[in-house]
């Protein structure tokens, strides 16, 4: 059966952007003399602010000048965006297509800011294609929290179980678990877990294949 409503992730899922976000971890630890190690930026995916903070601190230490790292590293995200642009993923302009066509509305769950992740979608021609958006600042609980899938099926005004997550992050697929909502992961810098909520999670290698899947119900 095919779903009501779709939720995409966006940065990693939609937008090439999780291999500019790790450079900037180094970027800005090298530009501001800090040691940085690069070990913990998978952890990174998927998080929030909040989070990020909390597991870079971890990682380093609690003296660690985490807020001196945080602070600087949009500024170098968006140099390197500056410098190289925006790649949107293989087969997301076909998917929203197809989506379109059946009246499937199209929603995003990021845990990037909104006015952040809006400028990306616009940016990169997407935003006119998705009915809602919902963003990290939105919400109390970041992935792999529920809060954002459900604020995201409540503006769709379709119940969770009849939506379908689309994720590269495993914080991504355990959110989409405990609202409830059934979720493919398309990997792009993260390997898949071997469970979530005890099975293992239904991995896709593109969004292409997301897409014949999704032909295949219909």
């Amino acid at each position: 059966m095919l779903p009501l409503a779709v939720i995409f992730d966006m940065d990693g899922l939609m937008l090439d952007t999780e291999s500019l976000g790790a450079r900037a971890w180094e970027a800005v630890a090298a530009e501001r003399g800090i040691a940085f190690d690069a070990a913990v930026t998978p952890q990174l995916i998927g998080r929030s602010a909040a989070d990020c903070r909390e597991l870079i601190r971890a990682r380093h230490g609690a003296d660690y000048p985490v807020d001196a790292l945080m602070d600087g590293w949009e500024a170098a995200f968006e140099a390197l965006v500056a410098r190289e642009g925006l790649a949107i993923k293989p087969g997301v302009t076909e998917l929203l297509d197809w989506l379109a066509a059946r009246a499937i509305p199209r929603a995003v769950a990021t845990s990037t800011r909104r006015g952040k992740a809006i400028a990306k979608l616009e940016a990169t021609g997407l935003w006119p294609r998705l009915a809602h958006l919902v963003g990290g600042d939105e919400v109390a609980r970041g992935k792999p929290a529920p809060d954002i899938f459900l604020a995201a099926a409540r503006r769709l005004g379709v119940a969770p179980t009849r939506c379908l997550v689309l994720e590269d992050s495993t914080p991504g697929l355990l959110g989409a678990a405990a609202a409830g909502i059934p979720a493919i992961m398309v990997p792009d810098l993260c390997e898949p877990p071997s469970e979530v909520a005890g099975r293992p999670p239904r991995v896709m290698a593109t969004l292409h294949e997301v897409r014949d899947w999704l032909a295949s119900l219909a």
